[in-house]
Formats: structure tokens, sequence, C-alpha cells
């Protein structure tokens, strides 16, 4: 496990269930041998998350840059944008819709998912 990487020397891969959506790992219990994983997601704007739901993770994610809609069951839709951190539970559906400005979101999952 490296200590410290450089963002840029990793690369980007399709998302598992979004098209035209890319994450980029960033710490992953298969690389580091961590119980988390933190990824990067790239959403173009125009692009959608389809409604899912983590069955094993705790989903915490944080917008580092651009613009889009957030709708969390039991919750409702919001703005999701910088400055917004958004902790979905276990088992909660959601989904990322109305992207007006290319997002990139740091996401952690806790339990690791890859």
């Amino acid at each position: 496990m490296d200590v410290c990487t450089k963002v840029d020397d990793l690369n980007w891969a399709p998302h598992p269930i979004a098209e035209g959506v890319k994450i980029k790992p960033l710490v992953t219990k298969r690389d580091d041998d961590l119980n988390v994983s933190c990824i990067l997601v790239k959403v173009p704007v125009g692009i959608e998350i389809p409604e899912h739901v983590h069955d094993e993770q705790v989903d915490i994610l944080y917008p580092v840059s651009g613009k889009a809609e957030m709708h969390v069951e039991g919750t409702g839709a919001f703005a999701l944008e910088p400055g917004v951190v958004v902790r979905v539970p276990i088992g909660v559906k959601h989904k990322i819709i109305n992207v007006t400005e290319d997002l990139v979101i740091y996401d952690v999952f806790h339990p690791a998912t890859i």
C-alpha cells in the first residue's frame, strides 16, 4: 500500500450500473487492504445514476464540483453540489438526476465495495 498516490496517475473506469459515468478508485480493499472504498465519480451533464440500493454499505457522498439533484428514499429530492455532504444508510434507495453541470463526487463506502 502506498502512503501517497497522485490522483492523476490513476485511471478512470466505467461505472458498474450507470452508462456514461466514470469512477476512479482511490482507496480500495483490493489494493490497500482496508475495509473502506474511496472513489471519485464523474457524471457528465445529462447523464443520471439510476435508482439503486447498497445492501451492505453506507454511502457517503461529497460533491467536489458540479450541480445535480439527488433523491434519497424517505428524504426526497435536494440539490447535490459542493458544500453538501450526503450519508445514505444501508438499504436505502437513492439516485442522481438532473445533472446541470459536470459533477465530480468524492464517494466513500463502508464497508468496502471493491
